[in-house]
């Protein structure tokens, strides 16, 4: 095929930053048959209605209908059992967020429908989640590797922005990591209960207002 006829690629790419390596290889759950790609969503669904931390496998399999035997051929032990759910609900939230945008946007532009997509992870139903994951041990390792990737994301267009003279020049670095940490922080049980909207418009609405701040020419006493 001529490069005149090979499909255009506009898809944005960050050199050097790498998404955390999946639990479940790529390999290992297209061998999966259909009916334990079918128990891994029931998981999820189960997981964000909060409380499978805290039941046995048996007890896990039979919320979800299926034999012990099927559960571990997924996985060995429960707490893996719940970081393989998880890690996949993750990575397929961050796929979509990173399909909001293209080459032709403008980076802030892109940032912005990508935390906003990102901030999915942060829907209602995600605050039981957070409270129920965070007794699974290895949680905190996987919350932070998926949040390292977003913030890298996030720090990859704020210098592409800065590059572009979008925004003026600012620490890239410092700003990625108040932007990525937005979605897990009002995912925090405690504070949601004090909020007035939900996780995801609450993160949405901060990012909007930090981003128009950011924007060329703007002052942060500007937008307020």
């Amino acid at each position: 095929m001529s490069s005149a006829l090979a499909p255009k690629d506009d898809r944005v790419r960050f050199p050097g930053v790498r998404a955390p390596k999946p639990l479940l290889s790529p390999k290992a759950e297209r061998e999966l048959s259909d009916r334990q790609l079918d128990l891994l969503d029931a998981l999820e669904a189960q997981l964000t209605a909060g409380g499978v931390a805290d039941l046995t496998m048996a007890q896990i399999a039979a919320r979800v209908n299926c034999s012990l035997r099927t559960l571990y051929a997924i996985a060995p032990r429960k707490d893996e059992l719940i970081l393989v759910v998880v890690d996949r609900r993750l990575r397929r939230i961050g796929r979509a967020a990173v399909e909001t945008f293209d080459a032709s946007m403008l980076p802030l532009d892109a940032l912005r429908a990508y935390l906003q997509a990102a901030n999915e992870a942060v829907q209602p139903e995600a605050v039981a989640l957070s409270a129920d994951f965070a007794k699974v041990t290895g949680a905190e390792q996987l919350l932070s590797a998926h949040e390292d990737y977003l913030i890298a994301v996030t720090q990859n267009l704020l210098d592409r922005a800065v590059s572009e003279r979008q925004i003026p020049q600012v620490d890239t670095a410092a700003v990625a990591h108040v932007l990525g940490g937005l979605g897990r922080e009002f995912a925090r049980p405690e504070l949601a209960e004090t909020m007035r909207t939900s996780p995801k418009a609450t993160a949405d609405a901060i990012t909007d207002l930090l981003l128009a701040g950011l924007r060329a020419g703007s002052r942060p006493d500007e937008v307020c």
